[in-house]
């Protein structure tokens, strides 16, 4: 097989470290594909992504395309004869880009495919109360998230992850993955395992602010892994004592009851904020008021009755 020649595709902090572990272990990334630059903050001065900010560093040509399809996009494309490309957050990509490469375009996938194909796969795991998911590398086809296989590794799910814990962990058993797939690739020996799509499936859709509103009528553990299934971003909501606020993290309580409906609250304007689920009651120990910054319980008691 001809030396390898990596177009790397990819925007957010998850996909840093599969492209630097790959750059770090001497393979030709000849050039990278990332989102163009977006006005942020209230400057609204012109954000980099991660993958462009180390791209840079590295001395890899950047290319930031508004439209895929664009003719001199593509010819730019063409002329770096890249043999294969990696796909890491990323936005889908039309089948003139990644059909292009001799050997293919492979996709790191936060989930153990087929199970979450889709935009939100950490998420919809633990908010469907998972004890397990992973990471999984496949070659793309027409339909999303539906290629086949080359490698998978399994990750648990701990009772009191987060998403932000999850994520952490799975984009570093991502980077290793991908390096493990481009490592076969190159040595022309890997699996290409055909996904079971007649097998019932779970999907991953694209989270919205507005479905991620607590439903206090669910049961407390429903609750619970919802809360955590959305933290930090973009966060469960709910409103207590007529007020919005972002739930970050509860507690299992042994308390009996936080009131008679959905939705009750009970504190002791120091200590403890339990809302009332179906069956028992959550103790919450993070959130967020409209407008203000996110604190423990106790320090936004000392500042806040309700």
């Amino acid at each position: 097989m001809d030396k390898l020649r990596i177009i790397y595709m990819g925007t957010p902090e998850f996909a840093v470290p599969s492209l630097q572990i790959l750059v770090e272990n001497g393979f030709d990334v000849v050039a990278v594909i990332t989102a163009p630059d977006k006005p942020k903050g209230r400057g609204q001065k012109l954000a980099t992504t991660p993958v462009k900010d180390y791209a840079v560093s590295q001395n890899i040509p950047v290319l930031q395309p508004k439209n895929l399809k664009a003719p001199e996009f593509i010819e730019e494309l063409k002329s770096y004869r890249a043999n294969l490309q990696i796909v890491v957050a990323f936005r889908m990509l039309p089948v003139v880009v990644w059909d292009m490469p001799e050997i293919g375009t492979f996709n790191l996938h936060a989930s153990l495919l087929p199970q979450y194909r889709g935009a939100a796969p950490i998420n919809w795991a633990i908010i469907n109360g998972e004890k397990e998911t992973g990471v999984t590398t496949f070659f793309l086809k027409h339909q999303i998230d539906t290629g086949n296989i080359i490698f998978q590794e399994t990750e648990p799910i701990e009772e009191d992850d987060s998403v932000g814990s999850l994520y952490e962990r799975l984009m570093e058993k991502g980077s290793e993955l991908v390096l493990k797939t481009v490592k076969a690739i190159e040595a022309g020996d890997y699996p290409q395992i055909p996904q079971d799509l007649s097998q019932e499936t779970k999907h991953a859709p694209k989270i919205f602010k507005e479905t991620c509103e607590i439903d206090w009528s669910q049961p407390s553990d429903k609750v619970y892994d919802f809360i955590r299934g959305l933290s930090p971003y973009p966060a469960a909501w709910t409103h207590i004592g007529g007020k919005k606020f972002k739930i970050f993290a509860t507690e299992k309580t042994s308390f009996q009851s936080a009131g008679d409906n959905p939705g009750d609250f009970s504190t002791d304007n120091k200590h403890y904020l339990h809302v009332q689920a179906a069956g028992a009651p959550l103790a919450i120990t993070q959130l967020q008021m409209e407008g203000k910054k996110r604190m423990d319980i106790e320090s936004f008691l000392r500042g806040t009755k309700l």
